[in-house]
């Protein structure tokens, strides 16, 4: 039951009493796992394009995306802390009075910190940590080697140093050209100029804590001006938050409602399925989805970006053959062949499986059968080989009606307590690093509503910990799993090299991320 206070809060977040309890229902029932029923692989839900193919796919997108409304859609709200544990976890630890940094490293069997220490000076941040550290410690040079690091790690993240910890990623130093230091979001804003512009305009939106816009739109306003100039684009940038109204309650290990220590509820943001609304917001007619960590230097963007054209070539194609049968399902007329070419194209193409019965519908059924599975949302995802990197799988699943269809499932939602669904998962042979390009208007020029498009069973539950209590999180539907489960579908096999995240500061390190 709900105090007085408590509804007066959860109104106030635009949350209605019955979503909450709706909520709380699915966490105390547990999550519905996925019903995997094959890994999609090469020829089996995934396409594999020769030299000739991706060229001619690049090509058509090239010729057509001056005609094209394009955005680039980059979420961008993740908080940097998590890519320095190692650096918090030294903080606390090391005492260089009584330990020297190779025996800390050996007794906490840290290799990060070995590696960090050791290529300190080609991280992009180090001569502005050094500038730092100088201004404030006049005796820094005659400091002993552990007191040097020590102090190099705290100016680092400390919030009276530079305060790395609390910045969001894309805010950070993410590589160097020279004495030119770029964070990320410069560098996605670079990138746009590649594959994601058109008439001279490059369209980015970016979604962002309210916490860290100001901070965004400062580092716009320092770099705009001579990007511009550099590639002669204008840039047209937007930023949305997460919409509070998405947040969801957490229940404790005894099953009640989580509070914060002024007895209000705890809302959390319930994952990046939040973002499908403010995914929802943008009217253009293509929009490319980039994680903001996923970012390499410029000399190598260009063959990277090469690989964002194909997908979006493809996303073209299938694009005007829906629209076109589309059209001619509106006039009516149509021959038992037409049928069946419009059937084989959902099937093998947007990968579709057809009704069986499907060549015993009457004409008028046939018509509203094949409407309904070609006017939907398409997406074209990147997939790359498995490796062993946390991500999202490609899978055929199927639902409780029966259907099957092609989505991308994350391990979350996989129940590995049934050994046939762990079989299934070892077959796996790529996984899908947040490379998609969307098609979200139909063929009439209208904007699909994609809230229309979720399976709400989708959702997951995650196990976190708050104040250092162990609680049941609930996250909404995946924007590219769950909440993108009845759009149609293309998984494209693209190269690991497109894949860059920087998941450990460490990651700064990799030959992708440093100018030669």
């Amino acid at each position: 039951m709900f105090s007085d206070k408590d509804i007066k809060q959860i109104k106030s977040k635009g949350i209605t009493i019955n979503q909450v309890n709706a909520q709380l229902s699915r966490l105390k029932n547990g999550m519905t796992f996925s019903d995997l029923v094959s890994a999609a692989t090469i020829g089996k839900g995934i396409e594999s394009y020769d030299a000739d193919e991706v060229k001619g796919f690049v090509g058509l997108y090239e010729a057509k995306k001056n005609y094209l409304s394009i955005v680039k859609f980059v979420p961008a709200s993740g908080a940097a802390t998590r890519m320095f544990k190692f650096l918090f976890q030294f903080l606390q630890n090391f005492n260089p009075s009584k330990d020297s940094l190779a025996k800390y490293a050996e007794r906490k069997n840290d290799e990060l910190i070995s590696l960090f220490v050791e290529e300190l000076e080609n991280f992009p941040f180090y001569n502005e940590v050094i500038s730092k550290i100088k201004q404030e410690n006049s005796n820094f040079d005659s400091l002993l080697e552990g007191e040097k690091h020590l102090l190099f790690v705290k100016s680092m993240l400390d919030a009276k140093g530079l305060n790395y910890s609390f910045l969001p990623k894309g805010l950070l130093p993410f590589h160097k050209y020279g004495d030119a230091v770029k964070t990320a979001f410069e560098e996605h804003l670079f990138e746009s100029t590649l594959y994601a512009s058109s008439n001279g305009n490059a369209n980015l939106h970016f979604t962002v804590s309210k916490n860290h816009q100001l901070y965004f739109s400062n580092e716009l306003g320092r770099v705009r001006e001579a990007l511009e100039e550099k590639t002669n684009t204008t840039f047209n940038v937007s930023f949305s938050y997460q919409n509070e109204a998405t947040e969801t309650v957490a229940l404790t290990a005894e099953n009640d409602v989580f509070r914060n220590e002024d007895g209000s509820i705890l809302f959390r943001p319930a994952g990046h399925g939040a973002l499908l609304e403010n995914l929802n917001k943008l009217d253009n007619d293509v929009i490319f989805i980039k994680n903001i960590d996923n970012i390499v230097v410029s000399e190598k963007n260009i063959e990277v970006s090469n690989y964002k054209k194909l997908l979006a070539g493809v996303l073209i194609e299938a694009q005007e053959k829906v629209f076109a049968y589309l059209k001619k399902l509106d006039t009516g007329k149509l021959e038992d062949t037409d049928f069946k070419i419009i059937a084989l194209f959902l099937r093998y193409r947007l990968n579709v499986p057809i009704d069986t019965e499907f060549d015993d519908f009457k004409n008028n059924e046939k018509i509203a059968y094949l409407k309904d599975k070609l006017n939907r949302p398409i997406r074209v995802c990147g997939m790359v080989k498995n490796q062993g990197e946390p991500g999202g799988g490609p899978f055929w699943v199927k639902d409780k009606k029966g259907n099957v269809s092609l989505q991308i499932v994350e391990f979350a939602q996989i129940n590995f307590s049934r050994k046939n669904q762990q079989s299934i998962v070892y077959k796996a042979t790529h996984f899908n690093p947040t490379d998609l390009v969307c098609g979200v208007k139909n063929y009439k020029g209208e904007k699909f509503d994609l809230l229309n498009f979720i399976d709400p069973e989708a959702a997951f539950i995650t196990t976190k910990t708050q104040n250092g209590v162990e609680i049941e999180a609930l996250e909404l539907p995946g924007l590219w799993n769950g909440s993108m489960a009845y759009w149609n579908s293309i998984f494209v096999e693209v190269p690991l090299e497109t894949f860059n995240p920087v998941k450990t500061v460490n990651d700064l390190l990799k030959p992708v991320h440093q100018a030669n």
